[in-house]
Order: structure tokens, then C-alpha cells, then sequence
């Protein structure tokens, strides 16, 4: 056997100590899942979704882009960009990609990018726990140009549980203060599930985070509130970290609006239609348009094209009929 000379050795080490300092996927989510989080909660794009994208553009964090550039997105400059520039061969040789001081200024300026564009706006339509739609919308509006750009995030958010992200509210260590604090003012048993009757069906619904209000997930896993005395649109919004625009816009109000003690407030987009073989509501009480679809989750404007409708506010008496899909 031959000797190693000392070189050899040398640069045996050196390449064994750059492998180790490689950041694994797992090590790669313990390190950017709260930023992710934080992501969702402020601009309404899931979690799973961002932390995949990381993983996949960056190589964990390991590319040369996201070393020399903090790129953890493979976001290229674009004509509106004038901030600093890396450049690498991509699609083409030597593109211009941005770069920035410090990785989590990728991660916003990822969330700016989606949120900013027209092209992505239909994203915004789906639910923060459809992961899937988020993937293929993703790869329908362009973002990448691998034809299996949306099976690698859906691989990736299933190898690694990154659904569980999306749900959410608060990070991780603000959710325990929240529940330390629920357990030194109230003796009330606040992690049991509470139970809503829709339609005809009493259905329990499953308790996902404790706060001021329970968040619960209906039938559809759409995340909601349950309005309590006192509160209004802008509470509600600082509570979860949520656009004002964005609870008008998941819940088809306006800042005219006013919010009725007991009535359902949704912190994600609802569904366009039932679920198939749930094509009709029927009223157990004297209910609007409007009512049936917060009741249900599903969209307002959905339910009136569906019934013919033009009146949401209208009453309609209790046993009418009202079609889902």
C-alpha cells in the first residue's frame, strides 16, 4: 500500500472537515423553520412551501449562491431589482442573480417576490395547507423551469413532515408562553375540541393552538377563529400576525363591517366548492348566503353563482336548499 504524503493527508482533512460543516435538510429546518413561519403568518404563504423551496434552491443552504450571494431562493435580479448582484451560469451563462447581507433577507424578499406578482395571485386562492396546489401553481406561473419542480417540493414537504409547519399561528415558543399563561388564569379545560353544528351534522372540529381565541381547522382544514366579545377585524389581525386586507379578503367583508359575537372568522382563503357528495346544504335555522358560507367555508361570491343569486344578505327560510358545487 502506498504512503499518503503529507499533502495527501492535508487535503483529505480539509475535504472531510468542508463535508461535515455541510448543513443536512434536517439540520437546514431546524434553522429556518421559524423564519418560515413567520413568513406565513405575515404574508399568507405556507410554510412547508417556503421551507421547501429552500431546501431544493439551496442545496440546504449549501449552494454557491446561497453561500457567496445569502440566495436561498434562486431569485435572479430582474429589470426592477437594484440591489446587490451575484453572477453565475443558470439557464444561461454568467445571469445576474440577486444577493443580500444576510440569508433572511431572502427569505422576505422571496415572500415580496410571490406576493408582489400577478402571475402568482392565484396562489393566494388556496388554502395555507394545500401544499400540493402551492407546488403546481408554482411551477404553472413559471417560478421554475424543471418540468418536475412541483413533485421535488411535494417530495420534500413529505419526506420531511413540513405540512406540520402550516399550522401554525404562533411560533413555537409563543405558543407555550400562551398556553403556560391559559393555565395560571383559567382552570377551563381549553384543549378540548369544540364542537360547531353545520347543516343538519353536529361535527367535531379539531383545536390546533390555544390563545386569546382556540383556532380550530373545519372540514376542509381551513384554520378559524370563533368571535368573542369585544373583538374586531384589527385585533384579530395583530393576534395572528395577519394583513387586515387578508381576513376582508379570506372572509368577503369590508372595513364597514362589524363583527357579531359567536360568528366564524377565517384566518385562510375558503374553499370554491364542496367536496363531492356534499353538494347541498340544508338550513336548520333562518340563514343567508353569506351565513351558509362562513358556516360551510366556502367562498360567498361561490355560493351566489351556484343558487343564481344576487342578494348574500338575503334570509332564506329554514329547510331551503342550498347548493354547494
Amino acid at each position: 500500500m502506498k504512503k499518503l504524503t503529507t499533502f495527501s493527508v492535508i487535503l483529505f482533512f480539509a475535504l472531510s472537515a468542508s463535508a461535515e460543516n455541510k448543513l443536512t435538510s434536517e439540520e437546514y429546518i431546524v434553522q429556518w423553520k421559524i423564519t418560515a413561519i413567520e413568513q406565513m403568518n405575515e404574508h399568507a404563504i405556507p410554510a412547508s412551501i417556503t421551507l421547501a423551496q429552500g431546501i431544493l434552491e439551496s442545496g440546504n443552504g449549501n449552494s454557491r449562491l446561497a453561500q457567496n450571494a445569502n440566495n436561498h431562493f434562486g431569485i435572479k435580479c430582474h429589470k426592477a431589482w437594484d440591489g446587490k448582484t451575484f453572477y453565475q451560469d443558470d439557464d444561461e451563462k454568467d445571469e445576474c442573480f440577486r444577493s443580500y447581507d444576510n440569508a433572511a433577507l431572502s427569505y422576505d424578499d422571496h415572500s415580496l417576490f410571490l406576493t408582489g406578482r400577478e402571475r402568482y395571485s392565484g396562489l393566494f386562492e388556496l388554502t395555507l395547507t394545500d401544499y400540493k396546489g402551492w407546488a403546481k401553481g408554482l411551477k404553472k406561473a413559471g417560478y421554475a423551469t424543471n418540468p418536475k419542480y412541483a413533485d421535488l417540493l411535494i417530495t420534500i414537504i413529505e419526506r420531511h413532515d413540513l405540512g406540520q409547519y402550516d399550522l401554525m399561528p404562533y411560533l413555537p415558543m409563543e405558543m407555550e408562553k400562551e398556553r403556560e399563561q391559559a393555565e395560571l388564569t383559567t382552570t377551563a379545560d381549553k384543549d378540548a375540541p369544540v364542537t360547531v353544528i353545520t347543516g343538519e351534522e353536529e361535527k367535531e372540529i379539531e383545536v390546533i393552538a390555544v390563545s386569546k381565541h382556540q383556532v380550530a381547522l373545519n372540514k376542509y382544514r381551513t384554520r378559524y377563529v370563533t368571535v368573542s366579545q369585544g373583538d374586531t377585524f384589527y385585533t384579530i389581525s395583530k393576534e395572528f400576525d395577519i394583513s387586515l386586507w387578508q381576513l376582508y379578503k379570506y372572509n368577503e367583508l369590508g372595513k364597514r363591517d362589524v363583527l357579531k359575537v359567536g360568528e366564524i372568522i377565517y384566518l385562510d382563503p375558503k374553499r370554491g366548492k364542496s367536496k363531492k357528495g356534499s353538494n347541498v346544504f340544508i338550513c336548520t335555522e333562518d340563514m343567508s348566503l353569506r351565513q351558509v358560507a362562513q358556516a360551510e367555508g366556502l367562498k360567498l361570491k361561490k355560493l351566489l353563482k351556484y343558487n343564481f343569486s344576487e342578494e348574500p344578505d338575503k334570509v332564506l327560510p329554514k329547510g331551503t336548499k342550498v347548493i354547494l358545487r
